[in-house]
């Protein structure tokens, strides 16, 4: 289904039409926004400075830690969502950003592959509690009417915060070396978890708590238990998760491998070869805000069919960007931009509103963490699908293997769409 309207529990819940308040959900926004912004701090690190730990310590040193840390946050994706249903959205990411924050100081201060590896995998399991934590958070102060303009103008905290991250690495990367690149968001991080612990707080939206010892109530708990279940036979979010493994698998390969193929294969400086990845993010930033728009827009049409629509272009992008972005610095960004437009869009709206919609009131949290855990699976491969491919076959081969892989996504969103036709027919 495409949104499926919350019915208030015992009173406790506003209704879909109440009208909820501005000031506290602004603060909500900002507050969750900057914390997913800070999480990409401490993530993008590795992509950005990869040559350099290379020409340091050896290139030997980076095998498996972006491995490493995607099967950790795959892993810990769904278990992060069910704790944030269960421990509310503050506690998860105040834990979160603090372990994420230790993990990244820890790399920086190393030398060792081993601990590199190790230290990173610690990272994957911090960083797993940002996108279920935050969303929970946000599907608290928003309804199945709002949800696509809110979440889709929310959701740009990865675009700005992915770009962001890029730049700030660079910079730390030319000023101090690269070790930086993660001492520096190790502390920003901190910060942030400070932040989220004093200021984040439940929302209407949210099934109230017992007065009682501020425990749930056993109704609460076994209704959220009975969602929980019914999230993981849903065809739709499985569907939704099929989907998100290859966007995914893609996303993560640009985002890893970007600013290495601009200055390996195309000759770019190494500064400029960061900044001219950048409008991957910049193009997302637009398309997410433009998909979560006109999904709210046209109710009657499922968010899977536009984002099925969007992947189908992004294969023929991606075509283009492997057939002309060498040709000159401006004609790259401009179609790295597109690509970025036309990924972020559905990979925000699969994993964001569509999957909260899918869960509920009640499973929202464990929902988003179910499709971002499935999808995160295919990101896992990224390392190896990015390295054997590019260095057997060549750059233009491997954007070859994402355009396959859209228009894949494209066809793994059929079933979401049958089960909305079914829905309605019913």
């Amino acid at each position: 289904m495409n949104a499926a309207t919350p019915v208030p529990a015992d009173g406790d819940r506003h209704s879909p039409g109440e009208r909820i308040p501005f000031g506290p959900r602004a603060v909500t926004f900002a507050v969750t926004w900057i914390a997913y912004f800070t999480y990409y701090l401490g993530r993008k690190g590795v992509g950005v400075v990869k040559s350099s730990i290379a020409a340091d310590i050896g290139e030997s040193s980076l095998y498996g830690v972006e491995t490493g840390l995607l099967a950790a946050y795959a892993i810990g994706q769904s278990l992060s969502g069910y704790l944030g249903d269960r421990l509310g959205p503050r506690r998860l990411l105040t834990a979160g950003l603090l372990l994420s924050a230790a993990a990244c100081l820890w790399f920086g201060l190393s030398s060792v592959g081993a601990v590199l590896l190790v230290a990173y995998v610690v990272n994957g399991f911090a960083q797993s509690t940002g996108w279920p934590g935050t969303n929970k958070a946000m599907s608290e102060w928003t309804t199945p009417q709002d949800r696509g303009r809110i979440m889709g103008l929310w959701a740009t905290c990865y675009q700005v915060g992915g770009a962001a991250a890029t730049a700030i690495c660079a910079r730390l990367l030319r000023a101090y070396g690269w070790r930086w690149a993660f001492i520096g968001p190790a502390f920003a991080l901190a910060a942030v978890a400070v932040l989220v612990a004093l200021t984040l707080r439940p929302g209407p939206m949210s099934p109230r708590r017992s007065a009682s010892r501020g425990a749930p109530s056993d109704e609460l708990v076994r209704t959220r238990r009975a969602e929980q279940r019914r999230v993981l036979r849903s065809v739709t979010i499985h569907s939704y998760g099929a989907a998100y493994f290859s966007i995914k698998l893609v996303r993560y390969s640009l985002l890893f491998w970007l600013t290495w193929y601009l200055e390996r294969s195309l000759g770019y400086e190494k500064v400029l070869a960061a900044d001219v990845s950048t409008a991957f993010e910049f193009g997302g930033f637009f398309g997410t805000l433009f998909l979560g728009y006109v999904s709210d827009r046209y109710r009657g049409v499922p968010r899977a069919l536009f984002a099925a629509v969007s992947l189908v272009l992004l294969a023929g992008a991606l075509l283009l960007y492997s057939r002309l972005g060498a040709l000159s610095v401006a004609l790259n960004v401009i179609l790295l931009a597109a690509v970025g437009f036309l990924l972020f869009g559905p990979d925000a709206l699969i994993s964001g509103c569509a999957a909260q919609d899918a869960g509920g009131p009640y499973a929202a949290g464990f929902a988003v963490g179910v499709v971002n855990g499935i999808g995160s699976i295919g990101a896992i491969f990224q390392e190896i699908v990015t390295r054997e491919v590019s260095t057997r076959y060549g750059w233009s081969s491997l954007f070859l293997v994402f355009v396959g892989l859209a228009l894949l996504a494209a066809l793994c969103l059929t079933p979401a769409l049958r089960a909305r036709v079914t829905s309605r027919a019913a």
